[in-house]
This record gives C-alpha cells, sequence and structure tokens, in this order.
C-alpha cells in the first residue's frame, strides 16, 4: 500500500512538469491561423468546462494545453496581436512561472478584470469569439459589455477553436459510475426528487436542468470517476415536475447495481441523447429553470430556440446537499476519525525528520499514512505543501522544480485533505521547524484565536457567515494585520471540498443552517518568509442558551489532530481560550490514542499537554 500510494504521487509530480504540457510561441499561433481562417480578432479561454467545474477532465484543460498554466482558475485573451492570462492571487508566483512571457502576458485579475483588459485593448470593428458552452449567461453579458465598449462584437463558435488544433487531444472520461450506499447517503433519490419538485412548483417553473455534476451525484445518489479528487460522473439530468427524471450521463460505465435503483426514478441515457430530449421538453413555452452558476449559455439559447423559457436561478439542490442529514454527519465524524489517525502519525514522523525532509517528501509521506487507513480514495486536492517562503503562497503547490528542503528556523504549511467514501476532509496545520521567532509565536497564536473565536461562536438562527468573519481577523486586525483570503468554505459529503453555497468570509451572504460543514482556517502570510494557517473542519448545530429567547447556533468542530505548541504564546491568550485548547488537545488524545502504535502515541501525549500560562 504505501509504495502504491508514493508512486500515484510522484505522477502526479512528474504530469505536472511534462514539458509537453507547456505552450508556447507555436501554440498561440496555430490558434491564430484559425482566427484569421474564421475572419475573428480574438478567443475567450476560460479554464472550465461544460459544467464550470473546478477540477475538470483531462479533455477540459484547454488553458493549460494553450498556456502552460495549470492552476484550478483562470482566463486567457488571445488576440492576433495580444495575449494575456488572468488569474487571482494563488497563482502571483505560479502563472509567470509557466507561461512563456515572450507570448502571453500574466494579469492579475485584482489590478485589472477580463472586462477591463478587453474593453481598453480590442479595437473598434474586432470580433471576439468563445465557446457558449464554456460561460454562464452572466459572464457573456459580461463580456458582451466589454466588447461593446470598444466598438468591438462578441460572437459564440459551434466549435472550440482550441480544439481544433489540439490534435492530441485526450478523449472524454469514461469511469465507473456506482451507486452512493443508501446507508451513508441517508435519503432515497425518490425522497429527494420530492422535494426538487416541491422547490420547482414554488418558482413556477416545470423542470430543472441539473447541470452540476454536484448536484446530480447528491440527487440520484451515485458516485463517478470522471475528474479527479472529486468522485463525480461528468453528465445532465433533466428533472420535470410531472414525469419521470432522467439522466445523461458522458460514461456509459454504470454498475447494473445502479441501473437497478435508478429503473424506478429515472431514464438513462448517454450525453448525446440529452439535445433531444431538452428540446423535446421545452416545446409550448415551458418553463425550464437553469442553474445560474454552472448552466452554460448554449443550454439557454437551445432552450428558446426549442421554444421554452429559460428561467436562471438557483439550483435548489445546491442548499438541500448544503445541510447534512444525520448519516451524512455520522459518516463525517467517521471519516475525520480515521484521518486524523493518519494526519497525527504523519505530524509525528514529521518532527523525527530534521533537516533532511523536503515538501515533496512531506505530500508522499502524507498520502501513505491515509492510504493506509483501507479507505482512500482520492486526495481531495492537491496537497499544499510549503515550507518557509513557499508557505506564504496561499495555493503553493509543489513541482520537482520548486521543492525544497526546509531549514531549521522555518514554519512549514501542510494543507491537505482526504476523500473517503463516508466523508470529505480537509485541514491544515502549521510546524516549527526547530525553533521559532518571536515574531512567529506572535502571529501564530493571532491565528489561532481567530480559530478558536470562530469554533466558539454562538450566533442566532439567520446569521450570515459574512456576520461572523470579523470575529476570526479580530486579533490580527489588533496588531495592524489581517489574511486575504476567506476564512471559510463548505464542504461535501464525498463530494467537493469546496462546496458552496455556505461560506465564511467577509461577502459571505448566505445564513448558516445546522447540518452545513464548513472550514475553519483564518491565516497570516509574510512574504518571502513565511505563512500560517490553521483549519478544522466544523459543523453547525443547534445550541441551546439557557435563558435565551432566540434558536441559537454553534459549531461542532470535527477535526482531530494537535496544533504545534512550540507555536502558542500562552500570554496572548485568555482563559477560555487556554481552555478550550486544552479541552481540544485531550478530545484529540482519547479520541486517537486507542489507534495508535506506542511511539506515536507518546508522541500525542506530550503534544497534547496542557499550556501553562507564561510558558
Amino acid at each position: 500500500m504505501r509504495r502504491n500510494a508514493q508512486a500515484m504521487t510522484r505522477l502526479r509530480f512528474q504530469t505536472f512538469e511534462d514539458p509537453s504540457h507547456r505552450a508556447g510561441a507555436a501554440r498561440i499561433a496555430r490558434l491564430r491561423e484559425v482566427l484569421r481562417e474564421q475572419g475573428l480578432d480574438g478567443f475567450v479561454v476560460p479554464r472550465a468546462d461544460e459544467h464550470q467545474s473546478e477540477y475538470v477532465a483531462a479533455q477540459s484543460e484547454r488553458l493549460a494545453w494553450l498556456t502552460g498554466f495549470t492552476g484550478s482558475a483562470g482566463t486567457a485573451v488571445v488576440l492576433t496581436d495580444a495575449a494575456a492570462l488572468f488569474v487571482d492571487g494563488r497563482y502571483t508566483l505560479q502563472a509567470p512561472a509557466q507561461v512563456d512571457p515572450g507570448v502571453i502576458t500574466p494579469v492579475q485579475i485584482a489590478e485589472t478584470s477580463v472586462e477591463s483588459w478587453i474593453a481598453a485593448t480590442l479595437t473598434s470593428g474586432a470580433v471576439l469569439a468563445y465557446d457558449p458552452w464554456l460561460h454562464t449567461p452572466d459572464g457573456v453579458a459580461r463580456l458582451e459589455r466589454a466588447a461593446a465598449k470598444a466598438g468591438a462584437t462578441l460572437r459564440a463558435v459551434t466549435a472550440n477553436l482550441i480544439d481544433a488544433v489540439w490534435t492530441d487531444r485526450p478523449e472524454a472520461p469514461a469511469g465507473a459510475v456506482t451507486a452512493h450506499p443508501a446507508e451513508l447517503a441517508g435519503e432515497s433519490s425518490e425522497a429527494k426528487l420530492a422535494r426538487i419538485r416541491a422547490a420547482l412548483t414554488k418558482v413556477s417553473c416545470a423542470a430543472l436542468v441539473i447541470s452540476d455534476p454536484h448536484n446530480l451525484a447528491w440527487t440520484f445518489n451515485l458516485r463517478g470517476a470522471d475528474v479527479a479528487h472529486t468522485p463525480l460522473a461528468l453528465g445532465y439530468a433533466l428533472v420535470p415536475v410531472a414525469g419521470r427524471a432522467a439522466l445523461y450521463l458522458t460514461s456509459d460505465a454504470v454498475s447494473p447495481a445502479l441501473r437497478t435503483a435508478l429503473e424506478p426514478l429515472a431514464e438513462l441515457g448517454t450525453r448525446s441523447d440529452f439535445p433531444a430530449a431538452l428540446d423535446a421538453l421545452c416545446t409550448g413555452g415551458t418553463r425550464i429553470r437553469l442553474d445560474v452558476g454552472t448552466a452554460a449559455l448554449a443550454l439557454k439559447v437551445r432552450i428558446e430556440a426549442a421554444g421554452g423559457i429559460a428561467e436562471t436561478g438557483p439550483d435548489p439542490i445546491t442548499a438541500m446537499k448544503a445541510v447534512k442529514n444525520p448519516a451524512e454527519i455520522a459518516g463525517a465524524r467517521a471519516a475525520h476519525h480515521r484521518d486524523g489517525i493518519a494526519v497525527t502519525r504523519f505530524l509525528a514522523w514529521l518532527a523525527g525528520q530534521g533537516d533532511t525532509l523536503t515538501e515533496i517528501a512531506a505530500v508522499e509521506a502524507l498520502e501513505d499514512f491515509r492510504a493506509e487507513t483501507g479507505r482512500l480514495r482520492d486526495v481531495s486536492f492537491p496537497t499544499i505543501s510549503g515550507s518557509g517562503a513557499n508557505g506564504a503562497i496561499v495555493h503553493y503547490r509543489v513541482t520537482r522544480e520548486t521543492d525544497r528542503r526546509v531549514a531549521a528556523g522555518e514554519l512549514f504549511l501542510v494543507d491537505s485533505g482526504a476523500q473517503y467514501e463516508d466523508g470529505t476532509t480537509d485541514i491544515t496545520r502549521t510546524v516549527a521547524i526547530g525553533s521559532p521567532s518571536e515574531e512567529m509565536r506572535d502571529r501564530f497564536t493571532r491565528v489561532l484565536k481567530g480559530h478558536i473565536g470562530i469554533a466558539r461562536a454562538v450566533f442566532p438562527v439567520g446569521t450570515t457567515g459574512g456576520q461572523i468573519d470579523a470575529v476570526a481577523r479580530t486579533a490580527l486586525w489588533q496588531a495592524g494585520l489581517d489574511f486575504d483570503h476567506g476564512t471559510g468554505h463548505g464542504v461535501g459529503a464525498f463530494l467537493s471540498v469546496h462546496e458552496g453555497p455556505q461560506r465564511i468570509a467577509k461577502v459571505g451572504p448566505v445564513a448558516l443552517e445546522a447540518g452545513m460543514i464548513l472550514s475553519n482556517e483564518p491565516g497570516y502570510y509574510r512574504m518571502g518568509a513565511y505563512g500560517i494557517r490553521i483549519e478544522n473542519l466544523i459543523l453547525v448545530e443547534p445550541r441551546t442558551i439557557p435563558g435565551g429567547d432566540r434558536t441559537m447556533l454553534g459549531f461542532e468542530t470535527l477535526t482531530l489532530a494537535p496544533f504545534d505548541r512550540s507555536l502558542i504564546l500562552p500570554t496572548l491568550l485568555d482563559a477560555t481560550e487556554t481552555a478550550w485548547i486544552d479541552a481540544y488537545h485531550a478530545g484529540v488524545c482519547e479520541a486517537l490514542s486507542p489507534h495508535l502504535d506506542s511511539e506515536t502515541r507518546r508522541w500525542l501525549e506530550a503534544a497534547t499537554q496542557p499550556l501553562r500560562q507564561g510558558a
């Protein structure tokens, strides 16, 4: 098991670095030839598939193939005489390192948006092309406004221009599609479909197009293997208020058990059957709900051409999926207990490595420990393993080229997660290598205070993530510090590690509900020196306040693994914060110790000793 896990991880590093994935003048030049042949002046290349997914199949990695940039978010605009790649702050260093700067210019979207660049760069009369399957209606409307400001026009193409020059483009995914066990799903597809139909009736829609593969998986209690890190089966579904639902999957590798389970509820077709079925549903002015976040403009155009009315709004499944049922919550607790054992074994191993450790070696070891549980299905995202200055890059991804040895006096940040059949995990720990500086301890403790503030928060029903986000930042603000990412994202049940609509962030408008799972991950980053992040997953749960007259909520911490006590300044903590840490550590030790070998158990017992004021 250990050897196989290491081999899998090394293969990922090799794939990431493979020179064939790097673009250059030749690929951009070939695309420009196609532009000239079709009388076009530019093409928009988003990092997206037909479902606006975070992780996409190999055949949808058009942005990476063209530009060499392998980040999970970005957009390129290639004109006949200019090209730009737009990325966010996570990829400040990665984008310039991966693209050919003589051909394409990396641009930070915080400084210049795609739309403002288009408005300033396109010439009057120019025609900018796009693939309507890779953009939402709202996204296209923004591009249209930008082109109009330049006196240019936006034009949809019937075939993606990258596909015309990507001669060795991978085939469509064909991963196995299986039933998600009823004891883990906790609710039948029949019951879920009834809830969906009731929601559609409330908004006067006759049917829903499920364009989000996460929602498709949840609704029909299935899981797939079409993309990395998230167990998704790509495809679409149609759910009419009256009549039988229908599933149209990209892969036809559907297990017999799943076919049997679906037969009473849904017709099972292929992806190629979907357009005609959608046309048939739309006749007579039928109102069809499209998901505002994941439905492509091409779907809206198709519905309207067939005589239907495309109603763009939230897919009701998204909010349903966010609230976990008792079976899913039990699965999350079991997955976190299992994952806590693996992560604690890793942390004990890490403590004995000294200055021989490298970032990639840490990734390989952590995946090995998870694989040895016998339940690991995949990592839930590529592990962030950053030492020293690399830890200050929020979404750093180590490669053979950037791998470095961890040196004494540095901080080491490891953000990782796992996919188990009963739950999805995500945890970050920051560890001192040798003796940390007083500044490091101060910053770590301020981040920890924010983490504890969220963990201990109690709030009335109706409170949004945006209303409690400041709790995680107060101790940093008091020292003139902050961090630029959100405090927490939603997490799925053996689904996406980044699940909406719930979040804890400065802009987090969705009210938190009992049963939602989120991350609690404040941080601090000193560019060029070190990064700190502390992350546990938390479950929203009801809270009873004696004497109170409001219905209240709070958080249960799911993640089980110790913090690095050498980085904690007890003098910065108040009594309630110290008590919380001691109680958390005592709970970690009690829960995990019986499942550890004697050497790791001794390490954990030492790592979870109570804090001493003034220590």
